[in-house]
């Protein structure tokens, strides 16, 4: 076991105490997410109580309509931005936010391209009937096998991003004999994160190439019989509210982009700006995420002013949000096992509230120091709120789920607690740490669930164990 003890931490300032300790935070849950008459939390029309009585806890619950409802609307903004300076917009859904063949289904009928980040990621996204040719590879050290996997499929675009990785695909598409359209990834200088960023001239990350060694890249490229230089990818980061990082990422891309087309033998193959996604959302009620309409318009605004003062034409633009699209369409359920108080100080105290699940379903607190909200989803209560730290039943004493939240003092064992906005980055970077079984994903819709992923168990982890004879795999 790990164990640090250390003095009682500051309490965020964004933490106010709750006037109701039960309300929903509208921009926080699913848009129709609800309490019933006895004060139930109601998904997608589904009760809590059912979903944990047909399918147990932890349990990830995904809004079929909020992800259709954002995949629309991420399209819809682009699309239009775009369309007021005469140009198209693509929209790739990020598939490391979560990815499954249901929600390729649901991102694609909304029309959103799938943008894939290994051959793992690849093949959910061709066993769901998606488009080869509109799927975006990425990957800062693609095996060969997972190039000639995307190069047979007919992928629409492969993002490149070393010199050994221009070398490695131009060997691949010359095998296979076909003309592989690429992307330069591109590193700014721009570094974003929530309402601030830093613009530098200095890259020390494993992504991407500088803005000096992209023209060398790029004439690597070109030279390659196998492979086609279409336009350049550019992403400043995760979780990002406001427009101006993109702004000062798109002059220097547009900057980069400008010299590209001054080779008028290979300028007309140069026809795509991606500039990657990172648009944030609420965890919390203390988040105020940018609306999706005002990021598009600004970046793309922003793209077209730039093409304009250098007197270029402007290129296709194009996008890949993940969390924006599936994050808040996302809520875990778990089950309160037990309770524990502890003094902070000779006027505080919190209340510990230990689930059946933790950081092997949400690793982002652990991670990232990421900040969520919980609610009893099991009823609602009377009793005042109290301060309360939600974690996980692992061995690590940063086994957190929600650092710091209000609930009703009278939270118990036995209580339904439901975790709003993890429907990115949870269940792709879930675990069996400590041999906890992943949870099921189970989505909803118009008063019906199903599972879209099944839950593993304990048999499905033995089964891996080649120590274990197979006698006693049935025992």
């Amino acid at each position: 076991m790990s164990a640090h003890p250390t003095s009682a931490p500051a309490l965020p300032a964004s933490l106010d105490v709750p006037s109701d300790p039960n309300d929903l935070v509208s921009g926080v849950w699913p848009t129709d997410a609800e309490r019933d008459a006895a004060g139930e939390l109601v998904l997608g029309g589904v009760t809590a109580s059912d979903l944990v009585r047909n399918y147990g806890t932890p349990l990830y619950v995904l809004d079929e309509s909020e992800v259709r409802s954002h995949a629309l609307r991420a399209r819809e903004a682009f699309a239009s931005a775009a369309a007021r300076h005469g140009v198209g917009a693509r929209v790739y859904y990020a598939g490391k936010a979560f990815l499954s063949t249901e929600v390729v289904r649901w991102v694609t009928d909304a029309g959103l391209a799938v943008d894939v980040a290994s051959g793992g990621e690849l093949a959910v996204a061709l066993a769901a009937g998606a488009d080869p040719a509109r799927v975006g590879v990425h990957g800062n050290n693609k095996s060969v096998a997972e190039l000639e996997s995307a190069v047979a499929a007919g992928v629409g675009s492969i993002v490149v991003d070393s010199f050994q990785e221009i070398d490695r695909l131009a060997a691949v598409a010359a095998a296979a004999g076909v003309e592989q359209p690429v992307l330069l990834r591109v590193n700014s200088g721009v570094h974003a994160e929530t309402h601030d960023f830093l613009a530098t001239a200095h890259e020390d990350q494993k992504f991407g190439f500088t803005l000096a060694d992209a023209i060398v890249a790029a004439g690597r490229v070109r030279e390659a019989a196998g492979l086609r230089l279409i336009g350049l990818h550019c992403h400043i980061g995760s979780q990002i509210f406001g427009t101006a990082g993109f702004a000062e990422s798109a002059a220097r891309i547009v900057a980069l982009y400008a010299d590209l087309l001054a080779d008028p033998d290979a300028a007309g193959d140069l026809r795509v700006l991606n500039l990657g996604g990172g648009f944030g959302i609420a965890y919390t009620r203390a988040d105020s995420p940018t609306a999706i309409e005002v990021l598009a318009d600004g970046i793309v605004d922003a793209v077209a002013a730039e093409c304009a003062a250098r007197g270029i034409r402007m290129p296709n633009v194009a996008f890949e949000p993940g969390r924006v699209i599936v994050g808040q369409a996302g809520v875990t359920l778990y089950t309160v096992g037990t309770t524990k108080p502890v003094a902070l100080d000779a006027e505080r105290e919190r209340l510990y509230v230990s689930v059946d699940g933790g950081m092997s379903d949400n690793a982002r607190p652990a991670l990232y120091g990421a900040h969520y909200s919980a609610r009893l989803a099991s009823r609602v209560s009377d009793a005042a709120p109290q301060l309360v730290r939600v974690v996980g039943k692992h061995c690590e004493s940063g086994d957190i789920v929600v650092d710091a939240e209000y609930l009703p003092a009278d939270v118990a064992p036995g209580d339904i607690l439901a975790v709003p906005a993890t429907g990115a980055y949870c269940f792709s970077l879930a675990s069996n740490y400590n041999y906890l079984p992943r949870p099921a994903v189970v989505a909803v819709r118009d008063g019906r669930s199903r599972v879209i992923v099944r839950g593993e168990t304990i048999d499905d982890l033995l089964a891996r164990d080649a120590g274990i004879l197979p006698t006693e795999r049935t025992a």
